[in-house]
């Protein structure tokens, strides 16, 4: 396009002529451009991320700009939850395919959840994209972050949200489960679904036995305490009317 344009140029600046002769130059320099543009390869489809692989991005004519797949660049952070003395794994993945000359760094935001770049520290680089931790601390506590670059240039971020449980507070926890088992009739957990309303619970069926004994048991008892007193209060009068008086 610039060789056919500069002749025009120039002519433009020394060679006054009619608007007419400029515009069918003009015309005649943009059909060249054309007819040899449509004979460059085209690109066959987009591949993410297309917007990071020059391959993958399409130009637009109307808009004189790149179109791409706009896969996003920052993925949303995975939560990982484990007890102390875990081992664990984190897999750099990716649903495409990487460039031969990938690298992977990974870095880590101590005791935070967060996406912001500057709070992470690196702390591998390479090719591994597998970060491992043979016994999980409460010091690996935080967010993990895999960014993946092509040429200097950054592909992808992954991140992964680490939280990690003492084993003390795991102990604790089975301890007051087992408690408050303890504490249930029969030593059976309580219901989770909602009782209806014609279909009492077992915890209540279980009450009201238990309180209708408790009132047998205190019935009975005061039946025989009351039968025991009456029979010494007839040995002590039978007693008292054999003594001679004085």
């Amino acid at each position: 396009m610039d060789a056919e344009i500069q002749p025009i140029l120039q002519d433009f600046y020394q060679t006054p002529n009619y608007d007419y002769v400029y515009e069918q130059r003009l015309q005649t320099a943009a059909d060249k451009f054309v007819a040899a543009a449509s004979q460059l390869p085209r690109v066959s489809g987009c591949y993410p991320p297309c917007g990071f692989q020059s391959a993958g991005a399409v130009y637009n004519c109307k808009t004189c700009t790149y179109d791409s797949c706009e896969f996003p660049l920052d993925c949303p952070v995975e939560e990982i939850k484990v007890t102390e003395n875990t081992r664990i794994r984190m897999w750099c993945k990716v649903p495409f395919d990487l460039p031969s000359d990938f690298q992977a760094v990974w870095r880590f935001a101590e005791e935070l959840k967060t996406q912001q770049v500057d709070e992470f520290k690196e702390v591998t680089a390479g090719v591994d994209m597998v970060f491992s931790i043979p016994s999980t601390t409460s010091q690996h506590q935080g967010t993990y972050q895999c960014e993946i670059y092509s040429d200097q240039r950054s592909i992808i971020r992954l991140y992964y949200h680490l939280s990690v449980t003492p084993q003390d507070e795991v102990g604790h926890t089975e301890l007051q489960e087992i408690f408050d088992l303890s504490l249930l009739p029969g030593g059976s957990l309580l219901p989770t679904e909602k009782p209806s309303r014609h279909s009492p619970s077992a915890v209540l069926l279980g009450a009201c036995v238990s309180a209708v004994l408790l009132l047998l048991l205190l019935s009975l008892g005061r039946t025989l305490y009351l039968l025991s007193t009456s029979e010494k209060r007839g040995d002590v009068e039978t007693d008292a009317a054999g003594d001679p008086e004085c």
